[in-house]
């Protein structure tokens, strides 16, 4: 069945995380795309591990399927040549090169534009390609610390921690994932393509949402909560009789009916929690009382109840757990896949549920330069040895 960008084609000269974690997903939707590595494979995560499966690294495997793999030389004449050969035939290029790089390859957007007018350009770097700290490298950890992320992550105890995963990258992937296919959609009004530049700080201190805007509103430098949240409580963990969870009572009837479960009702009316602002400013007089009463009982009690009144709540789930969640597995978020020197891989599925276009795993996560005869072949263009 076709996928959703069954037409477009996109040269991938990105690697790491970000960019590779875009094209897969435009891959996922149905893109042809073509990873550009230079000979032997120049994308780190290909040795970043263990874990690794018959030599191919987890890491890698994590943010590459549904493409296919050439190998060039780009600062030589040829492979120069053979990427602008494969231009002329592509609706997306993207790169996360540091600022400069792509110019001194000759491969910079206005000399690419006048190869193809109709190509969308996009540029990942770290702090983005203007401005005074265009220059410098970029790393998701440096960019959590930078942002704010850290500074409202952990708690006084823990001192600034960042998120468990890169998630700066992921996020700026996704940014990147959506522009690029704004700028497809606008260009089949204006028939011309742009260049996206996109940064890693950007993108980081985008995601700061409601903690940002209550600093931009009120002046009132945030400190970092832990597992509480700024503007609603009860919003957190909360300590059973045999494990942790989470309660996120988001409005005054969920927080009603969660003193009734607890047999506390009286809270309820007390002015002191009556409603969210209330409970906001008296959160260190609230969340002790309700913690005495979470500690009497086991968790699996405590969801039970929460559930059967429509009050959301979740067990803290460790990974092997989600690997296991029955929810997950009906929604195929955990998929089985051949690779010709890993053998068989597991990998996490797309999030993306399209009814009529289907998201499916129509290549694995390539070796560097497999496709390399077939692509070549394919745009008439002089063969390189790896």
């Amino acid at each position: 069945m076709a996928g959703a960008l069954e037409n477009i084609k996109i040269l991938d000269l990105s690697r790491v995380l970000a960019g590779p974690y875009c094209t897969m997903i435009l891959g996922d939707l149905g893109a042809e795309v073509i990873k550009v590595e230079a000979p032997g494979g120049s994308d780190e995560t290909r040795k970043w591990g263990p874990p690794f499966q018959n030599g191919v690294s987890a890491y890698y495997l994590c943010a590459n399927r549904n493409k296919k793999s050439i190998t060039l030389d780009l600062k030589s004449p040829e492979g120069n040549a053979a990427i602008k050969e494969l231009v002329r035939e592509s609706d997306v290029i993207i790169n996360n090169f540091k600022t400069g790089i792509m110019q001194r390859l000759g491969l910079d957007y206005a000399t690419l534009t006048e190869i193809n007018p109709g190509l969308v350009y996009c540029s990942i770097t770290g702090f983005g390609e203007t401005g005074p700290y265009k220059d410098m490298p970029g790393y998701d950890f440096i960019i959590q610390a930078m942002s704010g992320l850290m500074s409202i992550t952990g708690d006084s105890e823990s001192g600034p921690q960042k998120v468990g995963v890169a998630i700066t990258d992921i996020l700026t992937g996704l940014y990147a994932c959506i522009g690029i296919q704004g700028a497809l959609l606008e260009r089949t009004q204006s028939g011309i393509g742009q260049k996206l530049d996109l940064s890693l700080y950007d993108a980081a201190v985008s995601s700061l949402v409601n903690i940002g805007s209550n600093y931009l509103m009120a002046g009132k430098k945030p400190s970092a909560l832990g597992n509480q949240h700024a503007n609603i409580v009860p919003y957190q963990t909360f300590s059973t009789k045999d494990g942790e969870m989470v309660i996120a009572v988001g409005n005054d009837h969920q927080f009603k009916r969660l003193c009734d479960i607890l047999e506390i009702p009286e809270y309820a009316s007390d002015e002191r929690f009556r409603t969210n602002p209330d409970r906001v400013a008296n959160r260190e007089i609230l969340i002790p009382l309700l913690q005495r009463v979470f500690s009497t009982k086991r968790t699996t009690y405590w969801q039970e109840k929460c559930q059967e009144h429509s009050i959301p709540c979740g067990p803290i789930q460790t990974i092997d757990e989600v690997a296991n969640d029955p929810q997950l597995n009906k929604r195929n978020m955990f998929i089985d896949a051949e690779h010709p020197t890993a053998g068989n891989i597991r990998m996490i599925g797309s999030p993306l549920k399209l009814s009529r276009t289907p998201v499916n795993t129509r290549h694995h996560p390539p070796d560097a330069g497999e496709h390399t005869d077939e692509l070549m072949g394919k745009s008439a263009i002089s063969k390189q040895k790896n």
